[in-house]
């Protein structure tokens, strides 16, 4: 596995340019909207932007009706000495020192990083059920499962991990040894994959029908590199990729990520940053057939921040996700901004 160091993911991700930013408000559309936020992150220098505990709360006291949020995977926090292996329950540590200080009122909302998703090895095979515990200690009722990233693609220029993974990694039959670990613990498996990797992860639901996978980021369709310009021709390879994974009623889907600069949209190089119209109309293709695949409970937008901050504030990313869910029955939209992170992350108590 790839050595990971501090600031890594700096050199993979371009930064958000924050005066650039500013130059696009909106008013929050429907404010009293419960939200769990079920995919963000938070890290310190030398990343950029920094995004720790102070920038969370400014976006979840930005105007939408934040209640909750569950912290994805990012190598932040990290042990620096110890068994090798161990050392990203120091992510887990760090989360939850940061959430207990939110549910004391510390922080707003209490339900800030209710939720855990960091990272174990599952190429450890059956041994990684010792991290696994050690996370699950250290979270202290918030730890709820990983993310292995296995975002592989040949071109170089296509990367947005930290970590290097070889192709065909959730086929490795250690890796898979490591999977079988997760459910009876009662934990989840975040997939970060491409467009073109999606029957890797629809072999690995039916292999293990009985653990909880969420898709991530609609499934990574790629747009830059030697994927620009064929939008057209790879839509339709990622539409019968998400069609086959929704048959599989073990797998959740991410509503977001589209704002990432491998996602190929550029919205990042115009001079004005895109209203929430403009990503509404953009993102719509995939938010739809998403939501058809999966149904509304079985879906859920997510924020992706500071990662997806690189195209829009939090305010204009959640007024987009809003109307793209504008056709939605009430409780559609409930399952869609709360109620299925709720359920699927197991902090139904933040609905309270």
């Amino acid at each position: 596995m790839t050595e990971i160091k501090s600031g890594t993911q700096a050199a993979i991700l371009p930064s958000a340019d924050a005066g650039w930013l500013a130059l696009r408000t909106e008013a929050i559309l429907e404010p009293d909207l419960p939200i769990i936020d079920p995919h963000h992150h938070l890290w310190a220098l030398p990343r950029q932007p920094l995004y720790l505990a102070e920038e969370l709360q400014r976006d979840a006291q930005a105007g939408h009706n934040l209640i909750g949020t569950v912290f994805a995977d990012c190598t932040e926090g990290y042990r620096v000495e110890g068994p090798e292996n161990m050392r990203p329950v120091g992510e887990t540590e760090f989360v939850t020192a940061i959430a207990e200080k939110a549910q004391a009122g510390l922080y707003s909302p209490p339900g800030l990083c209710a939720g855990i998703i960091s990272y174990a090895d599952l190429r450890e095979g059956a041994g990684v059920q010792a991290v696994l515990e050690a996370h699950i200690a250290a979270g202290k009722g918030r730890f709820k499962g990983i993310r292995q990233s296995t975002s592989w693609d040949p071109h170089p220029e296509i990367r947005t991990t930290a970590r290097t993974p070889p192709e065909g990694l959730l086929c490795d039959r250690t890796l898979r040894e490591g999977f079988a670990a997760l459910a009876p613990l009662g934990l989840t498996f975040d997939s970060w994959v491409y467009h073109h990797q999606l029957s890797d992860v629809a072999d690995l639901a039916s292999a293990f029908p009985d653990t909880s996978i969420i898709l991530d980021h609609v499934g990574g369709p790629i747009g830059i590199g030697p994927y620009a310009g064929r939008r057209d021709e790879i839509f339709p390879l990622w539409k019968a990729g998400i069609l086959e994974i929704a048959r599989r009623p073990n797998v959740t889907v991410k509503l977001g990520g589209l704002a990432m600069k491998v996602s190929g949209f550029g919205f990042h190089e115009r001079p004005m940053p895109p209203s929430s119209d403009d990503l509404a109309a953009a993102w719509r293709p995939y938010i739809e057939t998403c939501i058809e695949a999966f149904g509304a409970d079985r879906a859920m937008f997510e924020s992706n921040f500071p990662v997806d901050q690189l195209s829009c504030s939090y305010v204009v990313l959640w007024n987009a996700f809003k109307r793209l869910a504008a056709g939605c029955s009430s409780d559609e939209k409930a399952a869609l901004f709360s109620r299925t992170a709720a359920r699927v992350y197991s902090i139904k108590h933040v609905l309270s």
